[in-house]
C-alpha cells in the first residue's frame, strides 16, 4: 500500500476492490511492534502472561537518549472548506470498520512462523470494509526500556503483516500503553512507521505529528480519522503526551481537548467524513462514565461525524447520538482473555455518505486463543441482541434522531 497520514492516502489493497486518487502530496510512513506479552484488564488474565508485562524498571529517560524521526513538511494545494451540514449526503456511500484493543499477546509463535495467516478467520469482515482501522495497544520496536508501570507490551513487527493481511488500512496507537517503552522504544516505533509505510496514527514526534489524521479517499469520499488518548497514568503524563517539539501522544485528556476540537474543525473543513478514534472509560465497565460521554458530546459539535473508543476491555454501547454514529467500547479484539466478558468482541461496520451516517452495524465475534472469530447463527443474533441492550445506557439510539 501507498500511505499518507498528513494528506490523502493511496489505498491499493485487491481485496478491497477499491482504487482511490490521491490529491495530495504523499510520505511513507510506517507502525511496526515487538515482541512481548499481551495484556487484559482482569488480574487473572494479565497475571497469566508472559514477557514483559510485569516488569517494573526505572524510567529510562533520566539516563538514554532518544532521536525521534521527524517528517518533511510538504506544501499542500488549498482546499475549499465544506459546508456540509451534520447527516447531509454527499457522494457515494462507503464503509469503515473499526476494531478494538489488540496487544497480540501470546502470539509471538504466530507471528514468527505464520503471521499472514494468524487473522484469517476475521480478515473476510475487515477487508470487506472500505477502510478498516484498529486499536494497536502496545509499544511497536524492539527498542527501549519498560516505563515504571505495572503492565508494558510491545509486540514484533510482523504483527503489522498479519493486520495488513487481514485488511486493516491504519492503526491507532493512542492509547495508554503506546509509549510502554518510553521514548527511545517511541522513536523505534516511529523509525519502523516511516519505513513500513503502514499508516500509524496517535503518536508522533510532536503534537502536529500525533493529531494528525489518517486520510484516504474511497469513491471519491475524503475520510479523516483521528487518535487520541484520554487515560494516561499519573506518573507519565507529562512524559507521554505529545507537544510543541515534543514526542508524545495525542491527549484527549482535558486539559488537551481544546486541542483535540481544533484539530477535529480543521479536517472538517477538508473531508467529507470525520471519524475520531478515542482510548477512554473505565476498565471493566459496559456503560461508559460521564466523562466518556462529555467527550462524545464536544466532538461531535466540532463537527466529528462519528467517534469510536476503546480500553474498557468490554462492549460498550454502539448506535446514533442524533445524527452522528458513537460506539463507547468496542472491548478486546486481538487480546488474550480469560473471560466472557474480555472475550466478546466484533467489529464495528459504519456506512457514511459524506456526513450521512446511513447503517452501524455490528459483526460479533469471540476471542479464541487471543484471535477473533465471528459468530454465525443463533450466536451472532445474541452477540447483536446483547449491542442493543448496551446501547440503552449508553444513552444511544438504534436510529438517527433530528
Amino acid at each position: 500500500m501507498a500511505h499518507d497520514l498528513l494528506a490523502l492516502r493511496l489505498p491499493v489493497r485487491l481485496s478491497k476492490c477499491v482504487v482511490a486518487i490521491a490529491v495530495l502530496g504523499c510520505l511513507a510512513f510506517s507502525a511496526a511492534c515487538s515482541p512481548t506479552a499481551g495484556e487484559s484488564s482482569e488480574a487473572v488474565e494479565k497475571g497469566s502472561l508472559n514477557g514483559a508485562g510485569t516488569t517494573n524498571a526505572d524510567s529510562p529517560q533520566s539516563t538514554v537518549t532518544a532521536t525521534i524521526p521527524t517528517t518533511t513538511t510538504i506544501p499542500t494545494t488549498t482546499t475549499i472548506p465544506r459546508v456540509a451540514a451534520p447527516g447531509e449526503p454527499s457522494g457515494k456511500p462507503i464503509k469503515i470498520a473499526f476494531a478494538g484493543d489488540s496487544n497480540f499477546g501470546g502470539l509471538g509463535g504466530a507471528l514468527a512462523s505464520q503471521p499472514q495467516s494468524l487473522l484469517s478467520a476475521i480478515a473476510p469482515v475487515l477487508s470487506a470494509a472500505d477502510v478498516s482501522l484498529v486499536n494497536f495497544e502496545a509499544a511497536l520496536g524492539t527498542k527501549g526500556s519498560p516505563q515504571p508501570k505495572t503492565y508494558n507490551f510491545r509486540v514484533p513487527e510482523s504483527a503489522l503483516d498479519a493486520l495488513s493481511a487481514a485488511g486493516v488500512d491504519a492503526v491507532s496507537m493512542a492509547n495508554n500503553h503506546g509509549m510502554d517503552f518510553g521514548l527511545v522504544g517511541l522513536a523505534d516505533s516511529l523509525t519502523i512507521k516511516s519505513r513500513r509505510g503502514f499508516p500509524v496514527i496517535g503518536v508522533g514526534g510532536n503534537a502536529d505529528e500525533a493529531y494528525a489524521p489518517f486520510e484516504t479517499e474511497v469513491n471519491g469520499q475524503r475520510i479523516a480519522v483521528i487518535a487520541a488518548n484520554d487515560v494516561f497514568d499519573d506518573p507519565l503524563r507529562t512524559l507521554w503526551t505529545a507537544g510543541p517539539g515534543k514526542p508524545g501522544i495525542a491527549s484527549a485528556e482535558e486539559g488537551s481537548q481544546d486541542q483535540l476540537v481544533k484539530e477535529v474543525q480543521k479536517v472538517r473543513q477538508r473531508a467529507d467524513t470525520v471519524a475520531v478514534f478515542l482510548h477512554y472509560g473505565t476498565e471493566l465497565q459496559t456503560c461508559p462514565n460521564g466523562r466518556q460521554q462529555d467527550l462524545v458530546r464536544l466532538l461531535v459539535a466540532a463537527g466529528a461525524d462519528m467517534v469510536v473508543g476503546g480500553h474498557a476491555h468490554r462492549v460498550q454501547g454502539a448506535g446514533y447520538l442524533g445524527k452522528a454514529a458513537v460506539a463507547y467500547s468496542l472491548g478486546n479484539f486481538i487480546f488474550p482473555s480469560g473471560s466472557a466478558g474480555g472475550s466478546e468482541t466484533g467489529v464495528l461496520v459504519i456506512t457514511a455518505t459524506g456526513r450521512q451516517i446511513n447503517q452501524v452495524e455490528w459483526k460479533p465475534a469471540v476471542i479464541r486463543g487471543g484471535v477473533p472469530y465471528p459468530l454465525t447463527g443463533a450466536r451472532a443474533d445474541s452477540g447483536t441482541a446483547h449491542m442493543a441492550q448496551l446501547r440503552q445506557c449508553a444513552g444511544l439510539t438504534e436510529k438517527a434522531t433530528p
